[in-house]
């Protein structure tokens, strides 16, 4: 999301002002507010967990035979909505209780090139997600408490005796967010291809004073994703990449869910474009490593992520108690403005929309939303009806900005479950 200019652009830098759209404001239109995470990660050449075929794929296919009334409308507002925000893409698959309602995808991935639900796309936040259950199981395995300061695995981060794993996964800490730093967006946008280090992107973070004291606020940032990653390698003496197949993706058949240190995206890959730059321009092999820390830069398809909210959402991998820390670590009655928080960045948690740990919370919904670089999707789960929705999508050169795949999964969420809606708004 962020690269050098081609062409001379408007004084407005429309890429910056997205980026600072879906990234950062993040909270502010799931939350009634929106949050917005992302992720992905730099390091060395080499795709960690990579095979470059097909894979698992082969077995998400679109749902064949007769479709029933309520697959029908699911279809129906997909397509309304695809037509609205003139999408190029929208992947798209509806579980119950794990048992599929209906799988399809709509439009191009390329120009002549039909959209099929085996495609793989990023999925950026979703690995907060699995960050989250991780510290959790290692909790419950009694290796670490949420409540140990970070000191022993983060000496050089400045307050580490006050900054606990708790505040790093519940973005509690402080930390300002690199991705809203000027300079950080002005490097990423003339440079798409750069690979960063966890070193240079919590670097744009300390060059800002703390927006408060450990603990005693809430606001979004990506440093805290970075900096838990490698608190955890530390603590687990295992590369995340591994850490997460051994814990996450490989328990739950996630077969297409897949860390890479490359740009790579397995194939078939769904292509993305963007006009955050200012002009329309393929963005699928842009450089995702500044999203987070190496390891936990992942890549998917919509039956794995489907797959993904249903077992997140209803707390598959966790004991009963570490599930409801998941879903209210104490971010709740958080998020106040205060001198030197604004109201923008220092956002109200509240029992009906907040953040937990790796995941949002709206309206009982567990979710997670991912935007970048052109690329947007949504998991969401809703364990009062084990419902799972989830959404990707793509854009053209006219779609409007916002995460259009949250959007669709709120109207399919209104349809499907009329009594819980996937907004506060």
């Amino acid at each position: 999301m962020t690269r050098t200019p081609l062409r001379a652009r408007p004084r407005t830098r429309p890429g910056a002002r997205a980026r600072r759209t879906l990234l950062s404001a993040a909270l502010l239109s799931v939350l009634a507010v929106t949050l917005q995470a992302t992720s992905a990660a730099p390091a060395s050449a080499g795709s960690g967990d990579t095979d470059g075929g097909r894979g698992g794929g082969r077995d998400c296919v679109r749902t064949k035979g007769p479709l029933g009334p309520e697959a029908r409308e699911i279809l129906d507002i997909t397509r309304r909505a695809k037509d609205e925000f003139r999408l190029k893409a929208v992947e798209l698959r509806v579980t119950v209780d794990g048992r599929e309602v209906v799988t399809d995808a709509l439009g191009e991935s390329m120009t002549g090139v039909p959209a099929e639900p085996d495609m793989h796309f990023r999925a950026g936040s979703v690995a907060f997600s699995y960050v989250g259950a991780i510290l959790l199981q290692l909790v419950e395995e009694g290796k670490v408490g949420l409540d140990d300061t970070v000191e022993r695995w983060l000496p050089d981060l400045p307050k580490a005796d006050r900054i606990t794993l708790r505040m790093l996964a519940t973005n509690t800490s402080g930390l300002h967010d690199y991705v809203t730093d000027p300079a950080f967006t002005a490097e990423l946008e003339a440079h798409p291809f750069r690979q960063w280090t966890p070193k240079e992107l919590v670097g744009y973070s300390l060059g800002h004073p703390f927006w408060y004291e450990p603990g005693t606020n809430w606001s979004y940032s990506h440093a805290n994703y970075v900096l838990l990653v490698d608190a955890l390698e530390k603590i687990t003496g295992t590369r995340f990449d591994l850490l997460m197949k051994q814990r996450v993706t490989g328990p739950l058949g996630l077969r297409d869910t897949r860390n890479s240190f490359t740009p790579e995206i397995p194939r078939p890959a769904l292509h993305a474009f963007t006009a955050e730059r200012g002009l329309y321009e393929e963005s699928t092999f842009w450089n995702p490593s500044w999203t987070t820390a190496p390891g936990a830069v992942i890549t998917t398809h919509i039956c794995d992520l489907a797959r993904s909210a249903q077992a997140v959402g209803s707390g598959e991998l966790l004991s009963p108690r570490s599930y409801r820390t998941l879903l209210d670590p104490g971010t709740v009655g958080l998020g106040h403005t205060t001198p030197t928080c604004p109201a923008t960045v220092c956002l109200p948690q509240t029992p009906a929309a907040h953040f937990g740990l790796g995941v949002l919370v709206i309206n009982g919904w567990i979710i997670q939303n991912p935007s970048f670089s052109g690329y947007a999707a949504i998991q969401a789960y809703l364990p009062s009806k084990r419902l799972a929705i989830a959404v990707s999508v793509t854009k053209t050169a006219t779609t409007p900005d916002g995460n259009k795949a949250e959007i669709i999964a709120q109207r399919l969420a209104a349809a499907l479950a009329p009594g819980t809606p996937m907004t506060t708004g």
